[in-house]
């Protein structure tokens, strides 16, 4: 069978691809810490599930708007207003099976070929992904560790050329954990309106912040027309499963997208709108509790690799996830996440998988109990010690 050359340009996602090969391990009998894979590893709220339950009992188990329904719509544009200091309506709300074909709508609506993208570098694949597939440039411009992950806002500027059409912007941000300040989202909100420059502000882990509140380049003055925002109910409320998103742009925008809704998944499931408009309404002490149990899980994470000899790690401030320097041990970030896996049973990313700048560092997620933890952390120690000893060639 002949493949069309287009699927050349679409990558994928490294964390399913360890997952599976960390699950074939177990299989074999293996013991495997799954630090690898990005979501919360709490239910479900109840009152949600139960909202979804009652829904599909009344009846709402067919097509609905390819849009999305009103009532969530409505709500979504309350809850973005309110939380972004910006006045949305619900023209401007599509939703979506999940968060990420945002990611691929926007793109596929905007990008013309040889067009420019500025994205973050590490970041997550998927932009990248897109981006080469809808046959545009992708401009990696990379986080600095010294500036606790975030983009130095001069490389930034120097990345902007006359082809550059749109910025991908994520905070707080996976892999590293990071925030923008307000003054970077000024600086890239200057640059966009300078250069007529499109925002897509992937907002994901918005409500997984542990200092502050969460700052959106949405509420610059002069940005509700040029920003995309992506944002979800998969990591707040541990719907990943659910595959409930949403994205809230220029209402001139709306109507390409919900063509290519219509197009490609005609809508999203109606009783999971529901469950996702019982979530929002609340209550949300579940949500303050994960966010809590995530912060003591990252304190713990954090200061057990900083005490492992050739590891040094950032402490994120929000998502959750850890991205910690590991170029002392002498290994690239490919093989020894592979070391780690095969040969220690803890299952983590090469910051590789998330661009070029990722080499010297791995992802891993915390979204995962302490004694996981833990136990990854004694083996991630124990790798790191072994390979002061005996080089890259021995394991345990």
């Amino acid at each position: 069978m002949r493949i069309a050359e287009r699927m050349s340009r679409l990558g994928t996602e490294t964390a399913f691809e360890v997952l599976a090969a960390a699950r074939l391990l177990e299989a074999q009998g293996r013991d495997i810490v799954h630090l690898e894979i990005g979501e919360p590893d709490f239910p479900t709220p109840d009152f949600i599930i139960e909202a979804a339950y009652r829904a599909m009992r009344e009846g709402q188990t067919h097509y609905g708007p390819a849009a999305g329904l009103a009532d969530l719509r409505e709500a979504l544009a309350e809850h973005v207003s309110r939380t972004r200091q910006v006045e949305v309506s619900l023209e401007q709300v599509v939703i979506t099976p999940g968060a990420k074909p945002i990611i691929f709508y926007s793109v596929l609506a905007l990008i013309e070929k040889g067009d420019e993208v500025i994205l973050p570098d590490p970041g997550f694949p998927i932009y990248e992904s897109v981006v080469r597939f809808a046959e545009g440039v992708p401009v990696m411009v990379p986080l600095r560790e010294r500036l606790g992950f975030r983009w130095d806002l001069d490389e930034l500027r120097a990345a902007v050329t006359p082809r550059t059409r749109m910025i991908i912007l994520n905070s707080p941000h996976n892999p590293t954990g990071a925030v923008l300040t307000e003054e970077d989202l000024h600086g890239i909100a200057e640059l966009a309106l300078r250069h007529d420059l499109i925002v897509l502000a992937d907002e994901i882990y918005s409500e997984i912040l542990y200092e502050g509140t969460h700052k959106s380049i949405l509420s610059i003055p002069g940005m509700a027309e040029r920003t995309i925002l992506l944002d979800g109910f998969s990591k707040t409320f541990a719907m990943t499963g659910w595959r409930l998103g949403y994205g809230v742009m220029p209402v001139g925008l709306a109507p390409h997208v919900i063509r290519l809704v219509i197009n490609s998944v005609s809508c999203t499931a109606t009783f999971t709108q529901w469950a996702g408009l019982a979530a929002l309404r609340g209550p949300h002490d579940e949500v303050r509790q994960m966010v809590e149990a995530f912060r003591k899980r990252r304190d713990f994470i954090v200061d057990g690799l900083n005490r492992i000899e050739g590891i040094t790690c950032h402490r994120p401030q929000g998502a959750f996830y850890v991205f910690p320097n590991v170029q002392a041990l002498g290994l690239r970030s490919g093989a020894l996440a592979t070391k780690l896996l095969r040969e220690y049973g803890v299952a983590v990313l090469s910051g590789t998988a998330f661009g070029a700048a990722g080499e010297g560092y791995l992802r891993i997620s915390y979204a995962a109990s302490l004694e996981a933890l833990q136990k990854g952390l004694e083996r991630i120690r124990q790798a790191a010690r072994d390979l002061r000893v005996h080089g890259s060639s021995t394991g345990s």
